[in-house]
């Protein structure tokens, strides 16, 4: 019989880190079903909308969502669909089907997770049609991959890696036709900050040396230091999440220099009540309405503790320096 190996404080950190998929996954499901917003798909991910959740929270991930949105979607545009998108941490975000509906599909999409949770999102895919068809109808032959942890078609590909171990994801990566030579996004939310700053430098590093024309939109905590990011601190320890980056997440010129330190030509920073401010005010009157919010500094405080970093480099001048909002 052979010997079990032990559990350590890594798999105890690695197994809490993927629990915050599912957080984030409830949180959309519920803010969507009170119409923040439009996703018709996140349902095949998470069935029960489960427990309400805070008004500042409804409007906090409305705010990641739209300006998350805002940058990716102006990306694909300035490079009229010719580019590929990267979701590195994807969990079960729903973004792929979203652009097959909106027609703003890059040449390929891939996803990149711990390959736990990626085998669950391609068992929700080949069981749920709605999700499964708008992927068969966008690849052209018989046959697409499909095992427990990868999925490939032509168009959308989603691949269980960690991404503290670059040379094996970029490996899998290439084999399913990334391309160096195509303008690329790449998409984090919430995923650097539980890295050490030394594998997430090595992460940024290895997408500016490898792409020569690329963006990188990374949602995630800032002005971690005062005392509500204490906070936030110790509540996901609490629940054994470490944030092992956190030192990168002290303001937002501290993850403007992130970037500018790993090769990016040119970064922006924005907090959150900021990108709130700037969203289309219309929108977000509609939004304000639909929950009563008591407290409004609550919001304001949760806003000023999460930002929009993009970073640019490019050598096609296509004019990437010019989006932001």
């Amino acid at each position: 019989m052979a010997a079990r190996q032990r559990f350590t404080d890594s798999d105890t950190a690695d197994e809490a880190v993927r629990a915050t998929c599912d957080d984030a996954t409830t949180c959309k499901r519920f803010a969507s079903s009170k119409s923040y917003w439009k996703d018709p798909y996140i349902q095949y991910f998470v069935r029960s909308v489960g427990e309400r959740k805070a008004p500042e929270i409804n409007r906090g991930y409305y705010a990641r969502v739209q300006g998350v949105n805002h940058l990716l979607d102006a990306f694909i545009r300035k490079a009229e669909c010719d580019c590929q998108v990267v979701n590195l941490g994807a969990g079960l975000d729903t973004t792929f089907w979203r652009l097959k509906d909106e027609n703003l599909m890059p040449r390929k999409f891939f996803e990149v997770d711990f390959p736990t949770i990626v085998a669950r999102k391609i068992h929700n895919i080949k069981t749920k049609p709605p999700l499964s068809k708008p992927i068969i109808e966008t690849h052209s032959t018989d046959s697409l991959l499909l095992d427990s942890h990868c999925l490939d078609s032509d168009r959308y590909c989603i691949v269980g890696a960690d991404l503290r171990d670059i040379s094996s994801m970029d490996e899998k990566l290439k084999k399913f036709q990334l391309n160096p030579e195509l303008p690329t996004l790449f998409l984090s939310e919430c995923v650097l900050v539980y890295m050490t700053p030394s594998q997430s430098s090595n992460l940024l590093h290895w997408a500016a040396e490898t792409f020569h024309t690329a963006m990188f939109i990374n949602y995630e905590q800032v002005n971690m230091s005062d005392r509500f990011g204490q906070v936030m601190i110790e509540n996901l320890q609490r629940r054994q999440c470490t944030l092992a980056g956190v030192e990168a997440c002290q303001s937002v010129d501290s993850q403007k220099e992130r970037f500018l330190k790993t090769g990016w030509e040119q970064a922006d920073a924005l907090d959150m009540m900021t990108v709130y401010s700037i969203l289309p005010q219309d929108d977000v009157a509609r939004i304000e309405r639909l929950e009563f919010l008591d407290e409004k500094e609550l919001l304001q405080q949760l806003l000023q503790h999460y930002s929009i970093c993009w970073a640019t480099k490019d050598k096609l001048n296509l004019g990437l320096s010019q989006l932001a909002f």
